[in-house]
């Protein structure tokens, strides 16, 4: 039984910062490959960011040297730093169990509900 719940999503001014954060529990983050993905209304689930069990990182191209992903192992927390926001990062933002989820939906075992990310002009 894996679950796992975002917070930390708002609404900011173009150039702010949010940080995401995604406590989960059924999964050992040090020992799991993790991720955030996004969802805009009407448009397919897109991976933006993910950590291997072994620190790797990997970022979509338009938001690397803005975001950062970590976790935290004391915590069993996920994060998603963002800095320098821009209006085209307004969505909705999962985390999920890479390594554990069937497919890219946004939904469905292994993912979390979502944290709304809104950046305003």
């Amino acid at each position: 039984w894996v679950q796992l719940v975002e917070s930390g999503g708002g609404s900011v001014e173009e150039g702010g910062s949010l940080r995401l954060s995604c406590v989960a529990s059924g999964v050992i983050l040090d020992e799991s490959d993790m991720a955030w993905y996004r969802q805009d209304p009407g448009h397919d689930c897109q991976l933006v960011s993910q950590i291997s069990s072994d620190g790797t990182t990997y970022y979509v191209d338009y938001v690397k040297g803005r975001f950062t992903i970590s976790y935290e192992n004391a915590k069993n927390t996920l994060y998603l730093q963002m800095n320098s926001l821009k209006p085209d990062d307004t969505s909705m933002y999962y985390c999920a169990a890479f390594d554990l989820i069937n497919g890219v939906t946004c939904r469905g075992d292994y993912w979390g509900r979502g944290t709304q990310v809104t950046v305003s002009q």
